[in-house]
């Protein structure tokens, strides 16, 4: 029973489906005049499983591929611990009620729900073989968690929110591609491309080093809309505006590295740099809402 619930866990990327969450939790902090415990529990669990339901069928879909990667070969379809259609079975039962539960706190939190499963588990995961453009399509629903907590919030798509998916939306581009430059070589046994040029040079480190400068203005944008006339709930305070544009310059800083040194090295500290940024400001977000504001 033990191995059995560790392969579960493994399928559904247990310790990654609860990172994403975080997003939607604080997207509905961000959000809320006051918390709804009802509301806030049953995002939680629905993003959970729409999350963890995705990675499984990326999981059954990836199987045979999967065999040829050191880092995937001991999940549990290809080492043949489980079968395929008990890994389909399980990701589909997830993905259900975890919509059914983004459904009771309202449609558009399950539409939204949905979008994500299909486009990483049918659009994203497929491409991966082909192109080097899944990264783009899988970064729609990645995006999706920080900007769901939002909508279960308040039941409404505005400048918010849309603010809210475009953080995450450019905050992929360095960090999966400094992942992929990480595990470039064993990603290549299985056929995927996931750098921008197909190969670990300037042209790759570039591209992540420009999404990482985009990502700079767009992160302190709620600062900026009151002197540009728009009305927006998501506000900062001079101070976490300075202390998000100083997150900004930490990790640019850390994507520069890559292009003028193109080595393993400065891609895993672009990587450890994002893995601090996104949860970095977005509890300065909390912070500046609920001490500063």
């Amino acid at each position: 029973m033990r191995n059995k619930i560790k392969d579960y866990s493994q399928l559904a990327k247990l310790r990654l489906s609860s990172t994403v969450v975080f997003s939607a939790l604080v997207g509905y902090l961000l959000a809320a005049d006051e918390v709804d415990f009802k509301i806030l529990l049953m995002l939680l669990i629905g993003g959970f499983l729409v999350v963890a339901s995705s990675n499984g069928f990326n999981q059954v879909y990836e199987k045979d591929t999967d065999k040829l990667m050191d880092r995937t070969k001991e999940r549990p379809m290809p080492a043949g611990r489980m079968a395929t259609s008990e890994g389909l079975l399980f990701s589909s039962i997830l993905g259900l009620v975890g919509m059914v539960i983004l459904y009771y706190i309202n449609a558009k939190s399950a539409i939204f729900g949905a979008a994500a499963l299909v486009l990483y588990a049918a659009v994203y995961t497929p491409l991966k073989t082909v192109s080097p453009i899944a990264v783009f399509v899988g970064a729609f629903p990645g995006a999706i968690p920080f900007m769901l907590g939002w909508v279960a919030a308040t039941n409404e798509f505005g400048t918010e929110a849309g603010t809210l998916f475009a953080i995450q939306f450019l905050w992929q581009f360095p960090h999966f591609w400094a992942i992929a430059w990480l595990l470039d070589e064993d990603y290549k046994k299985a056929g995927i491309r996931m750098l921008p040029s197909g190969v670990k040079d300037k042209k790759s480190a570039f591209q992540a080093m420009l999404y990482t400068i985009w990502l700079i203005p767009v992160s302190i944008m709620p600062f900026v809309f009151p002197y540009i006339g728009i009305e927006s709930k998501l506000l900062l305070t001079p101070l976490g505006a300075i202390l998000i544009l100083l997150m900004g310059v930490f990790l640019y800083k850390k994507s520069a590295l890559l292009l003028k040194n193109c080595d393993q090295a400065s891609a895993k500290k672009l990587m450890f740099g994002s893995l601090i940024y996104l949860p970095a400001i977005q509890i300065i977000y909390l912070l500046d809402k609920y001490l500063l504001q």
